[in-house]
């Protein structure tokens, strides 16, 4: 196949279909030949993605012989070599985590110990580098760390003390240096006189150059590379000697790799003669990414460059405003080529931004071919084991219990019908009454006061689920898998009896079986740990595992990885994710080694990364139809474009005279029509917005009829009939009423209900002359109690018993203040509207009788009280229950005149609002009662929405009364409900 020994390293230009000029090549040097030639060819590549995709030209051009495919990445799998098994990377990394665990608790600073086993997939992946990298600990050991921080000297310490698993060689890293000397000793040995090619690798790792220097040495032995940039001139490949400067430029590889073979890049010669697809654009994207040492080149050699407009006539930029619309424009994309019967790809390292356009393709029927796959740890099966792990370590609240008990996966293997109704009353009946924190007592005694056939029996199938947690002692890691299985197994069949549901069903629960099996299998290197620990450790190791589930993709549109941009062949590309963080992405922090002391060891840079990346975009944008793609803001802040982005467009502007300005206008016109495609797609049409069901709603005042209406409301509810009728209409008419929220909170209303209860049993059971200290002590206990009682949530019981004893003081003085003593404390009162069939009730929280034989009217705050301007307009509470009071509306008073009203804060800023009470003001707000109850029995009175509340403090019926399709500047529409009698 080649006839000297020099000049076999070819390279394809970026753009072009590498598979297919890759086998066209071969042919073409094979052409004559008999067929079996093309069987004696080895051929390495670099991917499976790229391995299939040959399987498939070669079958698309019909029946022949193939070449011996081998993946370069999986050379210790060669049979011709005795290599010994491979020890599960699973043993390795519990190993490590032990070590990184020693290391925590010697030196605790360091890491948190929720980190340790993230900390253990670092070290690992930095062993396999260093073994790939032949570099030793000791090499690390010996680097000069007196001029950085002691963390630096701490992790370089560290890395000696796992010099014996670098030296037992069974990482991959390891394995694969260990295979390239292998086959080279045993090429050195035997000279293959068959071909053996090296294509699509850039040969950025060590031990892949070194194979690739082996390979060049046989008689027969050829590299191809891919996405090689033939337009660099020399002095740019001169300048780039310096790993530190030019490791992030996307031909540095290729530069590093030509150094080692000793040759220059005019020795690279084109494999085949499969032109580049658009070879004006990429002199264009190369003079835009030339290193940054060399930038200046822009003045010198951007004037040569033709008119720009033909080379960027097949590229389109979208600058989208936000990550969605960003996500829609390019389904929109993908949508026409679908249309058009277009191959189509979008290439993107954004696993957010893949999944949001395969959620814009859905409302269009098309189920794009995703090669990334989705992290198990997303999985139906993922979830459900990641849920069933925290309820080992975690209390079980309301929401969790909920979100367990409507899994897809729980209760599959019995009367799954039975179960999600049961579920659902369940779920009512925490909403409304609690407890936050169920166990297995309180769901019992739910079930056995339900008429539901069976749901004793499901509630008794539950009791494992509420016994799964675990104390703190360690334990061995089999316990934990064990335990955790049984767990999952017994929630995931229901009922009674054996069996474990659709858990291990599917190709998810068939791999989120395997990675149990093999962490069991890899136990006995773990040392002893905490449910805890082992939570954190399945979640990490969940997490790390990819899940490729079949399913029927349509044919012509992908989504790829950066990588994928070498195995192109589309007609149609798309570079989405374009900004700074994304593409490229920021380099991992590496809390081992950092950038000086990897460059003096001689590691990769994290640079490395960029480099590649930039080698991919290259690639990429060198399709023959380009869309390139970003937001210019994300769910945070405005986004930086992409360097390289950036860098096209400086150039592009630039070049007046080539028309550049001009040319990205009309690629940023071109992208502003899906831009507004993607914003109509949403909007209705004319037509449908004159649609009664479309028009907005306007601004209620139900007017029910005047059966209908409440005769009996509590004081608390004349605020609303003043601001906001309609809150009295949704919840004592209609009888709505809010659920409350899935995850239980301690929010102020549970505390000032607490605050209240406290308050009224100190008050009640006061002994005669107690000193103040005792009251305080007894202060404290009384509150100890009720809360523990009534407050699930620790913190907040810490936190509100100091705030009531920080106000214990202004209590007692305000108490002792004018010398009442407590009549009604909590107790109910009724008042009869005078002339009309109206009960208006009262709890006030205390009403003392004074020496003069007037009533104090207290009510407790543990917010802000309500200044005289606010309760002369609408917080009427007091002053209406002081009108109830003097009118004997509470029984055991009497009906005694009332002297004062008094509002007393108890939170950090106390203050005490005392209102003195004349007759003639009793007498004034008698009447405003009056008159605001007789205008709600009017027939023609509506409940206005939001009728003087103008605060943007939320309602709890907003969404009843559509506010927001309305303000409280429009005019309330009275409606007439309800049937008139």
């Amino acid at each position: 196949m080649f006839d000297a020994k020099t000049g076999r390293v070819f390279a394809l230009p970026a753009g072009c279909d590498f598979p297919a000029a890759l086998v066209a090549g071969l042919q073409a040097r094979l052409a004559g030949q008999s067929a079996q030639s093309m069987a004696r060819v080895t051929l390495y590549v670099n991917t499976a993605r790229m391995q299939t995709r040959i399987k498939q030209i070669f079958a698309a051009n019909g029946a022949a012989f193939l070449p011996k495919l081998r993946l370069i990445t999986q050379l210790d799998q060669d049979p011709r070599l005795a290599l010994p098994v491979a020890e599960s990377p699973l043993r390795q990394h519990l190993q490590l985590a032990t070590l990184i665990e020693g290391l925590l608790r010697a030196q605790p600073d360091l890491a948190p110990r929720s980190a340790v086993y993230d900390l253990a997939l670092s070290l690992s992946a930095l062993l396999d580098e260093m073994q790939s990298e032949d570099v030793s600990p000791q090499a690390v050991g010996r680097l000069d760390v007196s001029g950085h921080s002691a963390h630096w000297a701490r992790a370089q310490a560290f890395l000696n003390i796992v010099a014996p698993l670098f030296a037992q060689g069974q990482g991959a890293g390891a394995r694969q240096r260990l295979a390239a000397k292998m086959l080279a000793d045993l090429w050195a040995a035997n000279p293959p006189q068959d071909p053996i090619l090296i294509a699509g690798t850039t040969g950025s790792r060590k031990v892949t150059a070194e194979f690739m220097q082996t390979v060049l040495s046989l008689p027969q032995g050829a590299v191809i590379l891919p996405g090689f940039d033939f337009d660099l001139p020399q002095t740019v490949w001169q300048h780039m000697d310096d790993a530190l400067t030019s490791e992030d430029h996307p031909q540095y590889r290729f530069s590093s790799l030509m150094n080692r073979l000793a040759i220059g890049f005019r020795d690279v010669t084109l494999w085949h003669n499969t032109p580049a697809p658009a070879p004006d654009h990429n002199r264009l994207v190369s003079l835009a990414l030339r290193p940054a040492p060399v930038t200046d080149q822009w003045l010198r050699d951007g004037p040569s460059l033709p008119d720009l407009r033909p080379a960027t006539a097949d590229l389109t930029l979208i600058e989208a405003p936000s990550a969605r619309a960003e996500a829609l424009a390019i389904a929109l994309v993908l949508r026409k080529a679908a249309e058009d019967g277009i191959k189509a790809a979008l290439i993107t390292p954004d696993r957010n931004l893949s999944r949001q356009v395969t959620a814009a393709l859905d409302r269009f029927g098309i189920l794009p071919d995703d090669s990334a796959g989705r992290p198990l740890a997303l999985s139906a099966a993922g979830r459900f084991l990641r849920h069933t792990a925290a309820l080992r370590v975690e209390p079980l609240s309301k929401d969790r219990l909920l979100t367990l008990l409507k899994h897809p996966l729980s209760f599959s293997g019995a009367e799954r019908g039975a179960h999600l109704m049961f579920t659902r009353e369940l779920e009512l009946h925490l909403r409304r009454y609690g407890p936050a924190f169920p166990d297995h007592a309180s769901l019992t005694s739910w079930a056995k006061a339900r008429s539901f056939s069976g749901v004793v029996e499901w509630a008794a199938a539950l009791r494992g689920v509420f016994d799964a947690k675990s104390d703190w002692e360690p334990r061995d890691l089999n316990a934990h898998i064990a335990a955790h299985i049984d767990v999952s197994q017994q929630l995931a069949q229901g009922g009674e009896g054996p069996g474990s549901g659709a858990l291990w069903q599917g190709e998810a629960g068939i791999a989120a079986h395997k990675l149990l099996v093999e962490l069991g299998d890899a136990a006995s290197a773990a040392s002893p740990m905490t449910a805890q620990d082992y939570r954190h450790l399945f979640e990490t190791l969940l997490q790390s595992q990819t899940l490729r589930e079949p399913q029927i993709s349509h044919p012509n549109i992908l989504i790829w990885g950066t990588i994928e941009a070498r195995v192109q062949g589309c007609d149609l590309v798309i570079l989405g994710g374009l900004n700074e963080g994304i593409w490229p992405k920021a380099p991992a922090p590496d809390p081992w080694l950092n950038r000086k002391m990897r460059a003096s060891a001689g590691l990769l840079l994290p640079d490395r990364q960029i480099g590649l990346a930039a080698h991919d975009f290259q690639q990429a944008i060198g399709a023959p139809k380009v869309v390139l793609t970003r937001a210019l803001r994300n769910a945070d802040s405005e986004t930086i474009p992409s360097r390289w982005l950036n860098r096209l467009k400086n150039l592009t502007k630039g070049l007046p005279n080539q028309f550049g300005p001009k040319a990205l206008e009309e690629m940023t016109t071109r992208g502003k029509f899906w831009l507004d495609l993607a914003r109509c797609i949403d909007q209705p049409s004319p037509e449908m917005i004159r649609l009664p069901a479309l028009q907005p709603s306007p601004r209620p005042a139900p007017v029910p009829p005047i059966s209908a209406r409440p005769r009996e409301l509590p004081v608390t509810a004349m605020e609303y009939l003043i601001l906001n009728p309609y809150h009295v209409y949704a919840r004592y008419i209609l009888g709505l009423r809010r659920l409350a929220p899935m995850r239980a909170s301690a929010d102020s209303r549970d505390q000032g209900t607490a605050v209240h209860l406290i308050l009224e049993q100190f008050v009640k059971s006061r002994p005669e002359n107690e000193s103040s200290g005792s009251a305080r002590a007894r202060l404290h206990a009384l509150a100890t109690q009720v809360f523990a009682q009534h407050i699930a949530f620790p913190a907040a019981r810490a936190l509100w018993l100091a705030k009531l004893m920080h106000v214990a003081d202004f209590f007692f003085a305000q108490d002792k203040k004018w010398g009442g003593v407590p009549q009604v404390i909590e107790n109910k009162g009724r008042y009869q509207v005078p002339d009309l069939d109206f009960t208006v009730t009262a709890t006030p929280d205390r009403i003392d009788l004074l020496p003069d034989g007037r009533l104090h009217l207290i009510d407790y705050k543990t917010g802000a009280v309500p200044s005289k301007d606010a309760q002369a307009k609408h917080k009427k509470q007091l002053l209406f229950t002081a009108v109830m009071a003097q009118n004997g509306a509470f029984a055991t008073l009497g009906a005694p005149d009332v002297a004062k009203i008094s509002y007393l804060s108890l939170s950090r800023g106390t203050k005490a609002l005392e209102t003195d009470l004349t007759p003639e003001l009793i007498a004034a707000e008698a009447q405003t009662l009056h008159t605001l109850i007789t205008a709600y029995m009017s027939p023609d009175i509506g409940y206005a929405a939001r009728r003087a509340d103008f605060s943007a403090k939320n309602s709890e019926y907003d969404h009843v009364m559509r506010f927001g399709e309305w303000d409280t500047s429009d005019r309330a529409v009275s409606i007439i409900v309800g049937k008139r009698l």
